[in-house]
């Protein structure tokens, strides 16, 4: 009987190893990547549906630590520090888990990412942020739990978790302008064409020292045999924010008449509308 017993398990393990058959994960795997300023964020997750099913308060329960997605844990990368609800979060790899409630989630960072589900009890020494969220109700049904990176900025993004009619948006934020001031003051150091004109649109486009924008400017594009219709645009435009409109209309009537000899209708409109503010 016993020689049987193994026969018959035998022949089950045979017949799965050498299964043939492919057929689709109820929870199928995502994976997201985005930049945000200068930090890469990474995700894996798997996608549950709802299937005529009633999640939150239901097959998700209100008050319960939550997973936040299906089968392992979720997996959050970033390739340098991020500040999630006044904590700092060093580079690496995380999960978050989420506690859902009708108007409200708490969402939390965990750095035992390597697992299945959520833990029965959170060790407090791997939780790195909590935060809470309210819940935004949605127009329409989300079918599959979907997780995105939305109003991404220089500095900062949006971490969204959408499913059924619920909407919850995690914000966090990324140091861009402490790493951008370090590789300009690197850069600078031996700096080229390219690094002048690198560091005259940033203190232009975040605000800076405008001075040293012109100055910048000038180094990049005095070296240049002919500037680019785009450069010569920014150039423009940092005149006029420096107080020197009369170079700034010189300027914009170079890059429209390089943009129109390269037919290119944005930078035309462009320089045409600037042309028509400050020639008022």
């Amino acid at each position: 009987m016993k020689k049987l017993l193994l026969i018959a398990i035998a022949f089950t393990l045979s017949y799965s190893v050498n299964a043939q058959i492919q057929t689709p994960a109820p929870s199928p795997a995502a994976k997201l990547e985005q930049v945000v300023g200068l930090t890469t964020v990474k995700l894996e997750y798997s996608r549950p549906a709802m299937r005529g099913r009633a999640i939150f308060g239901e097959l998700v329960p209100y008050g319960k630590l939550w997973r936040t997605g299906a089968n392992m844990r979720n997996k959050i990368t970033f390739d340098s520090a991020v500040t999630i609800g006044g904590s700092n979060l060093k580079a690496g790899t995380y999960t978050f888990f989420s506690i859902p409630n009708a108007n409200e989630w708490e969402v939390i960072f965990y750095t035992e990412y390597n697992a299945g589900g959520a833990p029965a009890t959170l060790d407090e020494s791997k939780v790195v942020a909590r935060l809470k969220v309210k819940t935004q109700q949605l127009p329409m049904s989300i079918q599959s739990f979907t997780i995105t990176i939305d109003d991404v900025t220089n500095s900062s993004a949006v971490l969204g978790l959408l499913w059924e009619n619920t909407y919850v948006g995690v914000p966090f934020t990324v140091d861009t302008d402490k790493a951008v001031m370090a590789s300009i003051e690197k850069g600078l150091n031996g700096p080229n064409s390219g690094d002048y004109y690198t560091a005259a649109t940033y203190y232009f486009s975040q605000g800076k020292d405008i001075a040293k924008a012109k100055l910048w400017i000038d180094k990049a594009l005095n070296n240049l045999e002919a500037p680019g219709f785009w450069q010569l645009r920014q150039q423009s435009l940092i005149y006029y924010a420096s107080g020197d409109k009369k170079g700034a209309i010189r300027l914009a009537k170079k890059s429209l008449a390089a943009s129109k000899k390269r037919g290119n209708a944005d930078y035309i409109k462009m320089n045409e509308n600037s042309l028509a503010e400050w020639t008022k």
